[in-house]
């Protein structure tokens, strides 16, 4: 990996991390200011893709305040950049008191206008422990 590239993941990385962190703790705005306005959402709790900004917008605002991490691990995140893309794939471990959920993300950044915004996520949850 070439030393822009690097910089381009650990810019990735970091952004994930920090949406992450608020998600955690009710906040689902930290991914709102990533995505593009053209983003495209899998969820593994909805039964169809969501289309658009306005649509994940609303669909976050009916989890404000509900989701709660108590810890997590982002492990093994690996990010390809392709000129103005770059995909993040990453495995995830979150905890809720004695709930634990292993889950798998790809997320697809495309740079616009100097910035990295989020155009496709995928979500699936690989293991669910109680």
């Amino acid at each position: 990996m070439m030393s822009s590239e690097r910089d381009v993941a650990a810019t990735i990385i970091a952004m994930e991390r920090a949406a992450l962190d608020r998600w955690g703790k009710g906040d689902p705005s930290g991914y709102l200011e990533i995505s593009g306005p053209e983003v495209v959402y899998f969820d593994p709790f909805l039964e169809r893709r969501m289309d658009g900004l306005e649509a994940l917008t609303r669909y976050y605002e009916t989890l404000r305040g509900k989701i709660r991490v108590d810890r997590d691990e982002l492990i093994a995140p690996h990010v390809q950049v392709c000129g103005e893309a770059a995909v993040l794939t990453f495995n995830y471990v979150s905890c809720t008191g004695e709930t634990l959920i292993r889950w798998n993300c790809t997320e697809v950044y495309q740079r616009q206008r100097d910035r990295w915004r989020i155009i496709q996520t995928h979500w699936s949850i690989t293991q669910h422990l109680k």
